[in-house]
């Protein structure tokens, strides 16, 4: 006798209950973080560095505004690095995410508590970069953990309504702040992203019982810095034919050690990408500055409005949101259909020619400003145009790099190393500021549209340099050719 089969009927794949808690804690985040940003250098330049604008120590208070700008953005990229470790080793990403929330509100209430007092100011913008750049690392991580097979053809869609809302923030608050700052004064305009931050923290605490948690796995010794560091000071060790890390083998896991020699390869090409990280973030000091002394008022035809210097920073999420679909579906596929393959690296070179172009652009408007010009701001609309295009061909595809050429026990470590770059471009640019601020050597070569034409230099020789070293890089994409587990090689022998 035969058995009927039974039809199962297939369930319906559900959204984690706890997603809502981490959109919403993400949005509010966001928003407070780009909020506050939006009008710091401003806020620095006339509270501090030069509050009778005194046209004689514009470049030097500029140039100290800038630098104390960067560092707290390097400082925030940096932190992305130590929360993964505390989360993954230690605490456990529910931990971690909560503390250094509580960091973060505290941060906030000290730069809206204390803005006539530049030490505990600047306190409390180190609490915000411990805070926000704390649980980067966390965030992001924490939607994977809520899904399992049963639901994981969802995840797609919840990352997707998650880095909508990190634009969504970060565009209402590129709106709002700096209009709250003119019009309100800097307490309340400062006091309006703290109180986000503390709306994010209740939020997040609000899902605590939904929450799955990954419990941290301890100290991990097969790490890239262990491993890297090992194989530096056994060098001796070192057999004719290995690679410099193949001494690591033994005392660290095998596959390990060939995970670092994939992140090591990847590196070399995120060194090109400092180039595009070094001058980035310019866009939300620099610029801004650039932008006061512009003609701020734009006419849309239909009717006019005056920018207020700090709104002009909406126009990069705008130009990005609108140029990701457009280089995905049709420029990439364009390209590939006429012959012209659109290679990870070739993006890169794309991408770095845009942002040299995108500050040729801002030089040129500084020229202008140097003569006695007044140039409407539509000039640097087309420099964010430019440079969000670029944003797409350098950032989003450095992203997709570090996934596509690491194996998987190396992703975490690649993604973080990946922002790592970006800290170290903002610590140069603001290394740069500094100098001019103390009016040291680079003062008398970096005045006016200089400064902005050094750094178009700057990434001409990067990318010179990676038009010769590129076609030489030996790289391996990890999902077209996945790395073997040994329990799988040792199944197909038998």
């Amino acid at each position: 006798m035969q058995e009927t089969p039974i039809a199962v009927a297939k369930t319906k794949s559900r959204f984690p209950k706890a997603v809502p808690y981490i959109i919403g804690n993400e949005a509010a985040e966001r928003f407070s973080y780009y909020g506050l940003r939006s009008i710091l250098v401003t806020f620095l330049v006339a509270q501090f560095y030069n509050p009778t604008l005194d046209p004689a120590l514009t470049q030097t208070a500029e140039a100290h505004a800038n630098a104390s700008t960067h560092f707290f953005v390097a400082l925030s990229y940096f932190m992305p690095l130590l929360g993964g470790i505390m989360a993954d080793w230690f605490f456990g990403k529910y931990k971690v995410i909560l503390w250094l929330s509580i960091v973060y509100c505290l941060g906030n209430l000290f730069t809206s508590s204390f803005t006539t007092n530049l030490p505990l100011f600047t306190m409390g913008l180190v609490l915000i970069a411990t805070g926000a750049g704390g649980i980067k690392s966390c965030t992001t991580a924490n939607v994977g953990d809520q899904f399992d097979k049963n639901n994981q053809d969802l995840m797609s869609k919840v990352y997707g309504w998650f880095y909508f809302s990190i634009n969504a923030g970060s565009m209402v608050s590129f709106a709002l702040i700096p209009w709250a700052y003119k019009n309100l004064g800097p307490r309340i305009a400062f006091g309006i992203p703290g109180t986000l931050m503390a709306l994010a923290t209740i939020i997040f605490f609000s899902g605590r019982k939904m929450y799955v948690r990954v419990p941290p796995a301890g100290v991990n010794k097969n790490n890239f810095v262990f491993i890297s560091i090992y194989a530096l000071f056994n060098l001796k060790k070192k057999q004719k034919g290995q690679s410099l890390l193949d001494v690591s083998k033994g005392p660290f896991d095998a596959e390990k050690v060939e995970g670092i020699k994939a992140v090591w390869r990847v590196m070399g090409v995120f060194f090109f990408t400092l180039a595009y990280w070094i001058v980035w973030d310019q866009n939300l000091s620099e610029w801004v500055l650039q932008s006061n002394k512009m003609d701020r008022v734009i006419n849309f035809g239909f009717f006019k409005y005056e920018f207020i210097p700090g709104q002009i920073q909406i126009t990069n999420a705008i130009f990005l949101l609108i140029f990701i679909p457009i280089f995905n579906y049709w420029i990439y596929p364009k390209l590939d259909k006429m012959g012209l393959k659109t290679t990870l690296l070739r993006r890169f070179g794309a991408g770095l020619v845009l942002t040299a172009l995108s500050f040729v652009v801002i030089a040129m408007i500084q020229t202008n400003i140097d003569h006695g010009g007044h140039p409407t701001l539509w000039w640097q609309v087309f420099a964010y145009i430019l440079l969000s295009a670029a944003e797409v061909l350098v950032s989003i595809t450095g992203l997709e790099y570090a996934y596509t050429h690491s194996p998987k026990s190396m992703k975490s470590t690649m993604t973080a190393i990946f922002l790592m770059v970006v800290a170290l471009g903002n610590v140069i640019t603001g290394l740069i500021n500094e100098n001019i601020s103390q009016k040291g050597f680079l003062a008398p070569y970096m005045r006016g549209a200089n400064f902005y034409w050094c750094f178009v230099g700057m990434i001409a020789v990067f990318v010179v340099a990676f038009l010769f070293v590129s076609p030489r890089m030996k790289l391996r994409n990890y999902i077209d050719e996945p790395e073997v587990d040994s329990n799988e090689a040792i199944a197909a022998i038998e």
